[in-house]
């Protein structure tokens, strides 16, 4: 994947006093389909300038927690902001604060490239000559710009999660969601998106929220949230999650807290 080239305007830096603000926080939200119960209590938050694994089976309530806070779902129970907007009370200040790539592919096979970029960026009323500006930026970024007139059905997988991506970024968040967004990837396009997600945090200081089964995207530098069956069963630094489990990896650590019998993808 070609180096991405630095961003020609910064992202808005948080003020001093806010500085302290969450990303993202998540207080005391449940949620259920009927009689079943997906998701209960589940409480945790995401720091600017953060990597975030929410890490779980399928079928954790990993989703259906994206999808109240994305406001697709409206929320039972509980409370969900993003820098302090709350999603219910103010949407439109929350959510233009946050960017969102879900697991199912959402891109226009038919259109281009910039096409679809342009399109996403029109919906965020974001004008169109500043729109073009960015989406050539942000192809530039991706390694994509020779492919900006082509249609994304000709574009690998690989390519078209980092399209998503980018598309996530034309209106400038400061969180961003990704609901497993490696998975049917090979080895080396996973790598390529962990490490281009990975430069988002460090290089703009945006708060990212990974939502993942496998072990091996985790690092030791991350906030680490263990979701199964609805329920949170660990949060913190991923050193201090595994140490607390008295375990030596992130693997065996998941297994205790779980008490799973098969182990996700990524496991030795």
């Amino acid at each position: 994947m070609t180096t991405p080239a630095p961003i020609a305007e910064p992202h808005e830096t948080p003020r001093p006093e806010a500085a302290a603000v969450p990303a993202l926080s998540i207080d005391g939200v449940s949620h259920a389909y009927g009689a079943r119960r997906a998701l209960t209590d589940v409480s945790f938050s995401v720091q600017p300038a953060s990597f975030t694994a929410l890490l779980g089976l399928n079928g954790a309530g990993k989703s259906t927690l994206f999808s109240l806070i994305t406001r697709l779902f409206g929320i039972q129970s509980g409370r969900v902001s993003i820098f302090g907007h709350d999603v219910s009370k103010s949407p439109g200040e929350a959510l233009r604060l946050l960017g969102v790539v879900f697991q199912p592919r959402t891109l226009d096979l038919d259109l281009s490239l910039t096409q679809n970029l342009l399109y996403h960026a029109a919906l965020h009323g974001i004008g169109r000559r500043e729109a073009a500006a960015r989406s050539a930026e942000l192809l530039g970024r991706i390694g994509l710009t020779e492919r900006a007139g082509s249609k994304v059905r000709d574009l690998s997988g690989g390519q078209m999660r980092r399209l998503e991506i980018a598309r996530a970024l034309l209106h400038r968040p400061r969180l961003l969601l990704l609901d497993e967004p490696t998975v049917g990837l090979d080895v080396k396009a996973r790598a390529d998106i962990i490490s281009h997600v990975r430069q988002l945090v460090t290089e703009q200081g945006i708060g990212v929220l990974w939502a993942t089964h496998l072990f091996d995207e985790i690092m030791a530098g991350d906030d680490l949230v263990v979701l199964h069956q609805g329920k949170v069963l660990a949060l913190g630094p991923m050193t201090r999650v595994v140490a607390e489990a008295g375990a030596q990896d992130v693997n065996t650590a998941f297994m205790r807290l779980t008490g799973a019998q098969t182990m996700p993808g990524g496991g030795a």
